[in-house]
């Protein structure tokens, strides 16, 4: 299959130069103009999607090059954008920054390249002149296949912008595509697992309207159109997957304590036949009735500890609900609430051990997901791509997968068994779609055993 579909990579020269900030303001722009726009982050960062769908209201998902391969990346691009008449990629680091200090394995140039979008390069001109052409000449050069087509100068003044992009016009056959000016009042704020969260930020609306404001003002939306409309048609095959089964339940933790999750991966739960229910585990008082699955997706637990522990009925809600075998997916956070106590905090007590604060990263990046052991996700030695991301660590952090990096160290982790996957990496479903049916073949042999879903919304 092949579509015509407008597109471009928002790439940066490295992490802080300003392109999130530059993406939200063209995003917001594109919308506020009635554009029908589709957001895309690079790799696994569930963050910046948030700020792009939930605030902006461009639709918004995740494109990785480690998690998924070249169809699956087109495929994913496509549908995401099949009612979008432009897709926006936001890079990821820099434009060339992979897998370790010399690859660019799973980078932004790797997904620029293997969905053949052009690429729009975020340059960070303040306090530099001449010097910020030579950064560019440099990312031109790099590689000869860049797919840079055009820059956008982040934190430059009208008057050095003018004298600037002549002199890009007359030095590199590239498109200048205007500056954002130094906007120190819509800066976002970021902790130890990237930016805060949208719905934590105070007016946060207000602040991508003046980011939109600013960007009409100084970007080159015309240059930029014409470059997305250079993009090449997509070829790609869709994933074959199973028809839908017989209709399950599951019940999905969202709230400001849970809520890293790939909107792709519950889309494809949806598509195999899942009714997702989802419910607070800070608010409510139990789980959701008749449920036959339950998925707690990572987050800030950590912070909302207090809270959680102090919900006493919804802590025992699922410790039952889980010792009872009602099939169970808990990633990162999810895990840390499994657990008997998040620092000084009781949790829910369904396993062993407490969770304790290391103060750095942890484990941290892309791994391989090999299986120890026959589990509800997958059979021994089947394998899922996914990543880890924590400051935290476990007492009992399990062993029934092995995960290893791309540099070949590796470690064992994870709780499984026929009806748990309880563990800190996290994993895309379209990274094994295998993993997504077999977890909801469990969660209908639940649904068959007498007298048991209402117990787990008990």
């Amino acid at each position: 299959m092949t579509a015509q579909l407008p597109r471009l990579v928002l790439a940066g020269t490295n992490s802080g130069c300003g392109k999130t900030t530059v993406t939200c303001a063209i995003l917001q722009a594109l919308v506020n103009r009635g554009c029908s726009v589709a957001a895309t982050k690079c790799g696994p960062n569930y963050i910046d999607p948030m700020f792009h769908s939930r605030v902006i209201g461009a639709k918004s998902s995740n494109l990785d090059p480690f998690f998924f391969d070249d169809n699956m990346l087109r495929y994913l691009l496509t549908e995401n954008s099949r009612v979008c008449g432009l897709a926006v990629i936001e890079g990821v680091m820099g434009y060339y920054d992979g897998l370790g200090l010399t690859s660019t394995r799973a980078s932004t140039f790797e997904l620029a390249q293997k969905t053949e979008s052009p690429v729009v390069l975020v340059v960070n001109a303040r306090g530099a002149a001449l010097s910020v052409l030579a950064a560019i000449q440099g990312f031109l050069q790099f590689r000869p296949e860049s797919g840079i087509q055009g820059v956008i100068l982040n934190g430059c003044t009208a008057m050095s912008y003018g004298a600037l992009a002549a002199e890009l016009a007359r030095r590199f056959s590239i498109r200048a595509c205007g500056y954002l000016p130094r906007l120190p009042d819509c800066a976002l704020e970021s902790r130890h697992l990237g930016l805060v969260t949208a719905q934590e930020v105070s007016d946060l609306k207000e602040k991508m309207q003046r980011l939109a404001r600013a960007a009409e003002q100084t970007l080159d939306f015309a240059a930029l159109f014409a470059t997305a409309k250079s993009a090449p048609p997509l070829s790609f095959a869709p994933p074959e997957l199973p028809k839908p089964g017989a209709p399950v339940r599951i019940g999905v933790a969202q709230d400001k304590a849970f809520c890293f999750f790939y909107e792709d991966s519950l889309a494809l739960l949806r598509k195999l036949g899942a009714e997702l229910v989802d419910f607070s585990p800070l608010e409510a008082e139990t789980l959701p009735e008749n449920l036959q699955g339950l998925y707690l997706p990572g987050g800030y637990p950590e912070l909302y500890a207090e809270a959680l522990s102090q919900n006493k009925s919804m802590r025992e809600s699922v410790r039952k609900a889980v010792i009872g075998g009602l099939p169970c997916i808990a990633e990162c956070g999810g895990f840390m609430y499994l657990t008997e106590a998040i620092g000084d905090f009781p949790m829910a007590g369904a396993l062993k051990g407490g969770c304790f604060d290391t103060g750095k990263l942890t484990r941290f990046g892309y791994v391989t997901l090999t299986a120890q052991k026959d589990n509800l996700l997958c059979r021994a030695g089947e394998q899922i791509p996914a990543h880890e991301f924590h400051h935290w660590d476990a007492e009992t952090p399990g062993e029934d997968f092995r995960a290893e990096k791309p540099s070949g160290r590796s470690w064992l982790c994870a709780h499984a068994s026929k009806t748990l996957y309880a563990g800190f990496p996290h994993f895309h479903f379209y990274a094994n779609p295998s993993f997504a049916v077999r977890f909801l073949d469990a969660c209908r042999k639940e649904s068959c055993h007498a007298g048991t879903n209402k117990a787990h919304g008990d």
